[in-house]
């Protein structure tokens, strides 16, 4: 469904969500329950209960729990349908964010549970308002530092992601046009049918998660 940049994209970044994140003097209400819920990722995998395959779907379900306190999958999925959102009936946006949050979460943790290694470094926060930017950095094996920006907005007194640019590509910009494209030249039915081509059962996220605006 997604190309293969995109899907590359979407690789990269959870991936790269589940390495250490290391706070500095930059440290500010965003960054900080950002690098909270990554901890709490690694308190879940280090889990002496919740290790061995046997465990594997209880482990699963705590680490999508904690990845919808921590993405807005509503939001992201709103932002990817771009201008075809508002043309949506109440029903299909919720049937919407629900197949994106499932697509999400099957990528997601089939990387998390992989346990990568690495350090992440906040190197600045950005705060207007509601909306924030925790600008972040990873170290290549180059030696040179890839820039990773958590784009966030505060909903209900907690800061939350709605989109990721790495090396200056926006994943939510990076969606809205494939979408968009799949829609111009079929429809959006056919959108929703590449998605559930694709659907496989995961446990559900909190519904919070998932709200639809």
């Amino acid at each position: 469904m997604v190309r293969h940049r995109a899907r590359i994209c979407l690789i990269l970044t959870l991936l790269l969500f589940v390495l250490s994140l290391a706070r500095g003097a930059w440290a500010g209400p965003a960054s900080d329950q950002l690098s909270a819920g990554i901890e709490r990722v690694f308190k879940i995998l280090g889990d002496p209960e919740l290790e061995g395959d046997a465990k594997l779907d209880q482990r699963r379900a705590a680490i999508i729990s904690v990845a919808g306190e921590i993405f807005d999958f509503g939001e992201m999925a709103k932002r990817s349908l771009g201008q075809y959102w508002t043309q949506r009936t109440l029903a299909e946006r919720g049937e919407f964010v629900r197949l994106f949050t499932a697509a999400i979460e099957h990528s997601y943790i089939s990387k998390v549970d992989q346990r990568g290694a690495g350090k992440m470094s906040v190197q600045g926060e950005r705060v207007d308002g509601e909306y924030a930017v925790v600008r972040t950095t990873l170290p290549l094996s180059s030696g040179q530092q890839m820039p990773i920006d958590y784009r966030m907005h505060n909903t209900d007194d907690r800061w939350r992601v709605y989109d990721l640019t790495i090396d200056g590509i926006s994943l939510v910009a990076n969606y809205r046009a494939q979408f968009n494209k799949i829609i111009r030249t079929s429809s959006y039915e056919a959108l929703v049918a590449r998605f559930k081509s694709l659907q496989v059962e995961a446990p559900a996220l909190p519904a919070s998660s998932g709200a639809v605006r």
